[in-house]
Order: C-alpha cells, then sequence, then structure tokens
C-alpha cells in the first residue's frame, strides 16, 4: 500500500474497505438412502463427482457460500432417513462445489448422538470448512459464537439455531444452539461488540412441507428483525417458502426467507425436489456502513440418478423433467404471490 492509500485509510477508513460482496445461502443439503447406494463404488467408496458441476461456477462466483448441512457424518454404517449418517465424500464434494461455511444445527444433527456431533465437526475442521450452530463444549462455543467471517472486507456473523433434535439429547457437554430468544440476543450484542457490521441467524424452524410460514415463524422472525438483524435465513420444510426485504429498526433493509428448501435430496413430491439459492448483496452507504442492498433467488431441482447418471443438482429451469416443470411452476407462484423485495436471479436464468 502507497503512502497516499495509508493516509486515506488512516484517516477515511471505510474508503480502504471494499464497496460490495456477495453471500449465496442454499437449502438443505440432504444424503438419503438411495443417495448413499447409487454412489457406491465396486471399491466400496463413494463418488459424488458431478453432483453439482451444473452450478460450480455460480456458487464460486460468490464471496461466501452458505449450506445447510441437514445431515450428521457419523461415520458407518451410512444411513439415510431416519438417522442420518452421510459419507464423508459428500461434505469433500460440496466444498469442491465452492461452498464455504455450513450450518450445522438441525433435528438431525445429533442422530448418531453425541459421538457422530463430534466426528461431524471433526471432519469439518479437516478439510477446513466454517461451520455454525454445534460446538464440542461450552468453552469452544464462547470463543467462536460470533463466527464472525471476512467476506470481500464485509464483517459478516453467522449464527445457527434449530427447534430440536428430534426428541435425541445431548448426553455429554457438547452444545447444539437451540432456538432461545434471550441467546440469541445475547449472541447478536456479543456479534455486534466484535465488530459485527451485518448479523445473519439462520434458523431451522416451521412445519414440513408447508409452502407457508406458521405463526411461530412469524413471532420470531419479527422479534428477530426488531434485534437488528440484517438477515433471517430459514430451512426444514424441505420445501421453498416466501422472501421479504423489510426494513429493520435503523430504517435499512433486513432481509427475510423463511425456508429455501432441499438443495439435494432424493424426495419424492413434486416440491421438495428442489429448491432456492439465495444470492445477497452488501454494499456499503455513502458514510461507509455496511447494509443489504439487494437480494434474489435462482430454483434449482435434484435429478435423480438413471443409468450411470448419478443424482445431480442443475437449475430448474434447465431439466426437461415434468417434476422439475412442477416444481418451478409451483415455487414461481408462490413467490410471485408473497415475496417482497426479492425477484428472481436474471443472470442465473440465462
Amino acid at each position: 500500500m502507497g503512502f497516499f492509500a495509508k493516509l486515506l485509510a488512516l484517516f477515511f477508513p471505510f474508503l480502504a474497505e471494499s464497496n460490495s460482496a456477495e453471500i449465496l445461502f442454499a437449502g438443505d443439503a440432504m444424503m438419503h438412502e438411495g443417495q448413499i447406494k447409487a454412489a457406491c463404488t465396486t471399491e466400496g467408496t463413494y463418488d459424488f463427482s458431478g453432483y453439482f458441476s451444473s452450478l460450480q461456477s455460480y456458487v464460486e462466483s460468490a464471496d461466501l457460500a452458505v449450506i445447510n448441512f441437514e445431515a450428521s457424518l457419523g461415520g458407518k454404517p451410512y444411513r439415510g432417513y431416519p438417522c442420518f449418517s452421510a459419507p464423508d465424500e459428500f461434505l469433500s464434494e460440496l466444498k469442491s462445489a465452492g461452498f464455504d461455511f455450513c450450518l450445522l444445527a438441525n433435528n438431525h444433527i445429533l442422530d448418531r448422538r453425541d459421538k457422530g456431533l463430534r466426528r461431524t465437526i471433526s471432519v469439518m475442521d479437516s478439510l477446513e470448512m466454517t461451520y455454525a450452530g454445534v460446538w464440542n463444549n461450552q468453552a469452544e462455543r464462547d470463543s467462536l459464537v460470533t463466527r464472525i467471517v471476512d467476506v470481500n472486507g464485509f464483517k459478516v456473523s453467522i449464527l445457527n439455531y434449530t427447534y430440536g433434535t428430534n426428541g435425541i439429547p445431548v448426553q455429554g457437554d457438547v452444545v447444539v444452539d437451540y432456538i432461545d430468544l434471550d441467546k440469541i440476543a445475547a449472541d447478536v450484542s456479543e456479534a455486534r461488540a466484535n465488530e459485527a457490521e451485518i448479523v445473519a441467524v439462520c434458523v431451522h424452524w416451521g412445519d414440513e412441507y408447508k409452502l407457508l410460514p406458521n405463526t411461530s415463524q412469524k413471532q420470531l422472525a419479527d422479534r428477530l428483525i426488531d434485534l437488528g438483524v440484517n438477515m433471517v435465513i430459514g430451512g426444514h420444510p424441505h420445501v421453498v417458502q416466501p422472501m421479504e426485504m423489510r426494513k429493520g429498526p435503523d430504517g435499512k433493509p433486513a432481509l427475510l426467507v423463511y425456508s429455501l428448501g432441499n438443495f439435494v435430496s432424493n424426495m419424492k413430491t413434486d416440491n421438495t425436489r428442489g429448491g432456492a439459492m439465495l444470492r445477497v448483496r452488501l454494499e456499503r452507504d455513502s458514510a461507509g456502513a455496511a447494509q443489504v442492498a439487494s437480494a434474489t433467488y435462482s430454483l434449482v431441482f435434484t435429478e435423480p440418478a438413471h443409468g450411470k447418471q448419478n443424482y445431480r443438482v442443475v437449475p430448474a429451469h434447465q431439466s426437461n423433467m415434468q417434476h422439475a416443470k412442477v416444481f418451478r411452476k409451483n415455487a414461481e407462484a408462490l413467490f410471485s404471490k408473497y415475496n417482497r423485495g426479492v425477484i428472481a436471479d436474471s443472470l442465473f436464468l440465462q
């Protein structure tokens, strides 16, 4: 950095910061029994190559890509529903596709109990994937809870909470971040104290297979936005739900997404066969303060394995399957009626 640039950074620090950044959020990354069997090779390893090749350039173009990893990496024997344990290669393929950050607070994270949670964290660490929502112990949570990530010069805190873990309790000292408004408020406050410019709260909530949010979701969303949260991003229903650009208590935009649906799965009903990716653009105002500038969605669809072709996630508008056409029609009708300020990504549709 030259002398003049150093002076600018010293007296006008916002001029040295990036003017924009883009974060991509994807829905539930599931691993059902059919996917496990289709990926198993004759050598007993698991090959997921090609799963996300149609989307890789789009995912990689974001400054940060976040996925809701709805399984455990509990080791063998690998299983799908109802108690998931996915092959480690699944996470490796997500990383290869461009994903950087995993949301782990979900109802299946304790499917292999505390041991499975610890192993999930260990695999995440070995692949240098950042995560939120679960922790090896309270001391680790206390030191990492804000999860402030540098996203092209923007300090972004990503927090993650779940409504429950299918009745499976924590048995030792591992920590799962359950939805608790007082705890969330304290975490948001701590994130701000640690200079987070943007706070995203990602919540595992709602009713499965319902296209509209329930009363509990709406009430919690209102409270979170009242706390000054910049983004509320939801998952768990396995179908898409509406998206809104609101105003926060400071008058700046606040983004609310009730559910992104499934990113990849082996679910069978039309509305569960796909989901939405959300692309959020951050910008700085004239004073250098960070804010959510815009958000767009892109519909994706999971094509099942057939012949030698494995499962793959593709842009919904590029799939010739009848199920894809129905999924897209239903999602677009929902968004056309209920979305506020969040539109389709025109670049994705080209």
